[in-house]
């Protein structure tokens, strides 16, 4: 084999030659080498083969955050399918939507979903269904589906022919569209093993490194973590979820992870943790954010639970999964950059009319570099939206819709969405800047700033809050910090205090959400 990865796949073949009892994943209380990996993988290939599953096939995951689900990455890779991972809170009329649009025939899946799948494949008569457990086990389930184990059983161990390259398709990633109806990012093997190179350098991830993910595998940065511990010879340990944080707390201390990757929701349910009994991770090395800015307000406290940890800021869409960062030496002197681009990319700052923008000015972000999405799978008109022509002939920019502005030193700065910008007495609005100032009050949990029709104003800034467990809410004192810290326009006008803010299904806050669940109280305050 080429010491080459030309597939995602090779990684995983690569490391389980040389080192095929080395640790590569710890999923509760399972322990798995490499060998063990490639082998589950292989497996499951030429048992997907067997089912018909061919090159370029899309293979659909509906699994719990499970070494199962993570070895059947592999497996459909193996396959030469195109794993399409689809989270487990999904409803029947999603999940059967996923299905339709990716044409997927093949799904793998656990017993504890059968309420969710089993309306879905009554819908689609082509479906094939196979489930990990035994026979006997699903007997509870339709006579339609299949034991996964049972089909493993009497497979090979020893890889299938590979006949993809590069340029096909590993993965479709359904994320949420403007529409309502979820649109399938497609990926490369090319542009993930671009960006998983480019992360690991500047990560510094080795074969010494045992990266920690609660991430779901379904969601972008969850699935990266476990593809750059493959890719670097590490090992992942992986959590279902942080429903027993506790739990979650004493693995990350028991099997010494040097990496913990996390949101701003996880970090503020571990400060709340850390605030009644001291957290404390002296063997973790390095702690990354994504998805959502980090308040600056949570360095103090991730400093104290992670001493000797460098901190990286980071910024990505699923459309290009990373594209900048911020390096830990900057953490506390610009705590509000996302810095540069990632190794091997570039960042283009510009106007409505494709124009550069001077430093300091807002624009929209564009991104360059090999790690773009291939485009929305089957919707070429929403792919020419957002992937539009660059400098270079023939080459294309990926246009996020974010707007941000760029220092002198050439770090960039979040601002806002273009289309969640607030604007308020003829002045723009960061619904970000707002919400920072907000969870500076220990007492916020959570909190989402939106603009809402205002006839005098033309959009009213309003703020969305919950507080922590027995925390006392005070409207008046969040406004106070509000006009002790930010401009008067862009002090909310109105502030509500709700018992939980609503999350999509990969956890993150959801503006659209809030504005639809409250909707008839916004037009009484409009």
């Amino acid at each position: 084999m080429s010491a080459i990865n030309r597939l995602l796949q090779d990684s995983l073949l690569t490391a389980a030659l040389a080192h095929p009892n080395r640790s590569v994943l710890i999923a509760g209380d399972v322990r798995m080498s490499y060998g063990e990996v490639a082998d589950y993988a292989c497996r499951l290939a030429h048992a997907l083969r067997a089912n018909g599953v061919s090159r370029g096939d899309r293979v659909a995951i509906f699994m719990d955050n499970s070494w199962q689900c993570a070895a059947s990455i592999y497996g459909v890779l193996l396959a030469g399918g195109i794993f399409v991972a689809v989270n487990v809170q999904t409803k029947p009329d999603k999940l059967a939507f996923i299905l339709r649009d990716a044409g997927s025939y093949m799904l793998l899946t656990e017993p504890h979903l059968a309420r969710v799948f089993e309306p879905v494949a009554a819908q689609l008569p082509r479906l094939r269904v196979l489930c990990t457990a035994e026979l006997k086990e699903l007997k509870t389930v339709s006579a339609g589906v299949e034991s996964l184990d049972a089909a493993l059983a009497k497979m090979p161990t020893t890889p299938p022919p590979q006949p993809a390259i590069s340029l096909d398709l590993a993965a479709l990633i359904y994320t949420s569209g403007t529409t309502g109806e979820p649109k399938g990012v497609m990926h490369t093997h090319q542009s993930l093993l671009f960006v998983l190179d480019s992360i690991n350098e500047y990560l510094g991830f080795s074969a010494d490194d045992r990266l920690f993910s609660g991430l779901p595998l379904n969601f972008g940065y969850g699935l990266l973590q476990w593809f750059s511990a493959v890719h670097a010879g590490a090992a992942l340990v992986l959590e279902r979820s942080f429903t027993y944080p506790s739990q979650v707390f004493k693995r990350m201390q028991d099997e010494a992870v040097t990496s913990f990757s996390g949101v701003p929701t996880i970090f503020a349910m571990m400060l709340a943790q850390h605030a009644k009994h001291s957290l404390h991770f002296p063997h973790v090395r390095l702690v990354t954010n994504a998805a959502a800015a980090l308040p600056t307000e949570f360095i103090a406290g991730i400093r104290q639970m992670f001493p000797h940890a460098d901190l990286y800021k980071m910024y990505g869409q699923t459309e290009c999964f990373r594209s900048a960062y911020l390096k830990p030496t900057l953490a506390e002197l610009k705590p509000e950059s996302v810095g540069r681009a990632i190794p091997g990319t570039e960042l283009l700052l510009l106007d409505e009319d494709g124009r550069a923008v001077t430093p300091g000015a807002v624009g929209y972000l564009h991104v360059r570099g090999p790690h773009l999405m291939r485009g929305y799978w089957m919707q070429p008109e929403r792919t020419a939206e957002v992937l539009i022509p660059g400098s270079v002939p023939g080459e294309l920019l990926l246009k996020t819709g974010d707007l941000f502005r760029q220092d002198a030193d050439g770090d960039f700065y979040f601002v806002a969405r273009s289309d969640e910008m607030i604007k308020s007495r003829g002045e723009k609005v960061s619904p970000a800047e707002v919400e920072n100032v907000i969870y500076s009050l220990a007492v916020v949990q959570d909190v989402i700033v939106a603009g809402i029709p205002d006839p005098l104003l033309g959009e009213a800034v309003c703020a969305f809050v919950s507080v922590r467990d027995g925390g006392k809410p005070d409207v008046q004192q969040i406004k106070r910090i509000c006009t002790e810290r930010l401009e008067n326009y862009m002090v909310p006008k109105h502030v509500l205090i709700v018992p939980e803010l609503p999350r999509t299904d990969n956890g993150k806050l959801s503006r659209k959400l809030i504005l639809q669940q409250y909707a008839a109280l916004l037009a009484q305050l409009s």
